[in-house]
């Protein structure tokens, strides 16, 4: 079965080199590399299409290879993220079965990826945060899931084609939208594989970690109530839920309730303690050949500043998205 690999991108930078250069590295006979940037760009390689699509989102570049795809299957992956050697093998032989429509598999964090890149990568991976959601940042067991991320995602052409693309232009979100329809619509299968492997690199903390985390948080917020039967899950209400308890208690016991005053200490000291011990695992036990002790402490703090605001951040974000009337399909 040949392949079309499908790389949204605003323009040539480093990282699409990259990922353009281990793509061609791929151990499949037969496939081709469908490269959509704003404006156009030349890659002299005979496997690689470069096609132009403006200032769009994500969605509507990848809505552009309807018609033009010529592979039977369709290889999702973002521009700052690059294969591992059998990916396209792996995902071939799941796509034996017809009763599965599309496969994801974990982005794991590079092992050259900065400092900030890594404490990223390790904030998402922690249990902490991601809850049993960690499997997407690392290998796990195989299982059937109802929603899976476009940046390392697998599927069958004639799917994409009778769903007719990603019919929304919500970013990030547009592929909430497509697993809904392949579940809830075509009744078929999305299976996570361990071994469909990418590598992405992580936005580093803490800011731009931060914007994507509040851009997340807006869209699965408002999600939950649009979306309801893939996005309305306790686990993402949690951080909003501890927010809004702090806040109550909080104020309780600045205006004198002792009974609150000790429930917010509780749980503000349990939380910071659970926090701590998390960062502390992670940093101690990880195998990275560039980390030393002095290192390995500096990642701890990243580690736990991070988790902190990503909790944080999550939980205030996620409540706008909530309560948004309406959100605008970029």
């Amino acid at each position: 079965m040949k392949v079309s690999i499908v790389i949204a991108c605003k323009e040539f930078n480093p990282y699409l080199e990259e990922c353009l250069e281990q793509c061609l590295l791929l151990e499949y006979p037969d496939y081709e590399i469908l490269v959509l940037p704003d404006e156009a760009f030349s890659y002299p390689h005979p496997k690689i299409k470069v096609i132009p699509t403006g200032q769009v989102t994500p969605p509507i570049k990848r809505n552009k290879i309807l018609g033009i795809a010529s592979g039977e299957i369709l290889a999702f992956i973002d521009d700052d993220a690059y294969p591992q050697k059998d990916w396209l093998k792996v995902g071939r032989r799941y796509l034996s079965d017809p009763e599965i429509a599309a496969i994801g598999g974990p982005a794991i964090t590079p092992k050259n990826d900065n400092l900030r890149q890594i404490a990223s990568g390790l904030i998402y991976e922690s249990f902490l945060v991601s809850d049993g959601f960690t499997y997407r940042y690392r290998p796990e067991r195989r299982r059937e899931v109802e929603d899976y991320p476009s940046c390392n995602f697998i599927i069958r052409r004639e799917i994409f084609e009778k769903l007719g693309g990603f019919k929304t232009n919500f970013w990030p979100g547009e592929d909430t939208f497509l697993c809904l329809e392949i579940i809830k619509k075509l009744h078929k299968k999305i299976l996570y594989v361990p071994d469909l492997v990418v590598y992405h690199h992580r936005r580093p903390v803490f800011v731009s970690h931060l914007k994507q985390i509040f851009n997340y948080a807006l869209h699965r917020g408002y999600f939950a109530k649009r979306f309801p039967e893939t996005s309305l899950k306790f686990s993402y209400f949690v951080p909003s839920l501890f927010i809004l308890i702090l806040i109550f208690s909080g104020f309780m016991g600045i205006i004198g309730n002792i009974f609150f005053r000790n429930i917010f200490l509780s749980i503000i000291s349990f939380y910071i303690f659970i926090s701590l011990l998390f960062s502390t695992f992670k940093p101690i036990t990880i195998n990275h050949p560039k980390l030393n002790i002095f290192l390995r402490l500096k990642l701890f703090l990243f580690l736990f500043l991070g988790i902190v605001l990503t909790h944080f951040t999550y939980g205030i974000f996620f409540l706008k998205g909530l309560f948004s009337k309406k959100m605008k399909e970029e």
